[in-house]
């Protein structure tokens, strides 16, 4: 017998159900050894954004110049947005042809996630090539209500965009690279970075469902508010015990992506990290996903192909290509998992 969730049109059906070995657990630590790095020391951050990205690929930020208010205003028209009926969400539901808008109905892994989102681009459209060579435009769509969403949106996404160039500037410096190396993949005719609003509605099984199931981001960089409910869980690496980032008011959490473990040559790792659903209260949540141009090629980088001469453990892949087929992948549950960045690792030889 099908159990009801309080929100419009939620109801817990098998197709939320996680797999035995990866529903959450009874009691998950606060993760207190995720480092908290203060951004108003300049250049002198890199040393702790290195030890955080090699052991955690997590870290979060304070003094990290984005205003309060507009983390606030983004926050309650997100609120307001996601408080309205189905049926006016869905007005501007996204589908495989235009991946922008609301969506309720991802999987990650497969299974369905106990959430809700509303994608948007920075900036406002996207020209798209695809496989064949043709092209079609990606396009934000907005909801008529909250008015303000489509303004605070914009100028949120211009704020995190600046400061996610400044954690970029700073993590080439922690590789030992030029301050602006990895800037010029962000430059050109096709931007791919996005901002998601997520609601996680509050949950009857949150023994059985996760608001978001265990992955690794395929971006660059991710930098996430959370509220003050928090859920967001980190596979620590010295373990592979799941630990709880505790929210700290004021703060970012940032995380690497597969990009940044690609062009590292896997000095840097991404983290495997995943959203437990709550049984009382509902949650929400604001990522920027930092995604270079669609046009860009990512390999490891070969000035870090060093002390000895390394061989590169990825081959190149075209961003763009990668980027459309893991986003059509969120549609549907797939017979074998989605594309992953261990699908570009070079043969290994015959002995």
């Amino acid at each position: 017998m099908a159990v009801m969730a309080v929100m419009e049109g939620w109801e817990m059906k098998e197709e939320f159900y996680q797999e035995e070995e990866h529903r959450p657990g009874e009691f998950i630590a606060e993760a207190g050894g995720i480092p908290l790095i203060d951004l108003g020391g300049g250049r002198a951050a890199a040393a702790e954004v290195r030890a955080a990205c090699r052991e955690w690929g997590f870290f979060q930020v304070v003094n990290h110049g984005v205003a309060a208010e507009l983390v606030e205003g983004l926050h309650a028209a997100a609120r307001e947005f996601f408080a309205l009926g189905a049926a006016e969400k869905a007005r501007i539901r996204r589908d495989a042809v235009n991946p922008w808008g609301y969506y309720e109905a991802e999987h990650t892994k497969n299974v369905r996630d106990w959430k809700e989102v509303l994608d948007f681009m920075v900036p406002s459209d996207l020209t798209v090539p695809n496989l064949d060579a043709s092209s079609e435009i990606w396009t934000n769509q907005w909801p008529d209500f909250p008015p303000q969403l489509r303004d605070v949106g914009r100028r949120y996404g211009e704020a995190v965009e600046e400061l996610a160039f400044t954690l970029l500037e700073t993590i080439a410096l922690s590789l030992g690279l030029p301050e602006k190396r990895l800037n010029g993949y962000f430059e050109g005719g096709s931007p791919s970075s996005f901002i998601r609003l997520n609601h996680y509605p509050a949950c009857p099984a949150s023994d059985l469902a996760l608001g978001v199931g265990r992955h690794k981001d395929a971006g660059a960089l991710t930098v996430l508010f959370q509220d003050d409910v928090g859920g967001l869980d980190v596979k620590r690496k010295s373990d592979g015990e799941w630990v709880r980032v505790k929210p700290i008011p004021g703060s970012f959490i940032v995380n690497v992506g597969d990009i940044i473990q690609v062009w590292s040559n896997d000095e840097y790792e991404s983290a495997e990290h995943r959203v437990t659903a709550n049984g009382e209260r509902e949650r929400f949540s604001i990522p920027f996903f930092f995604n270079p141009d669609m046009a860009a090629m990512i390999e490891p980088l070969p000035e870090l192909l060093r002390d000895p001469p390394a061989d590169p453990r990825y081959l190149p892949y075209n961003w763009g290509s990668f980027f459309q087929t893991r986003r059509s992948s969120n549609f549907a549950k797939l017979p074998v998992d989605n594309i992953q960045i261990h699908h570009f690792k070079p043969p290994t030889p015959q002995t």
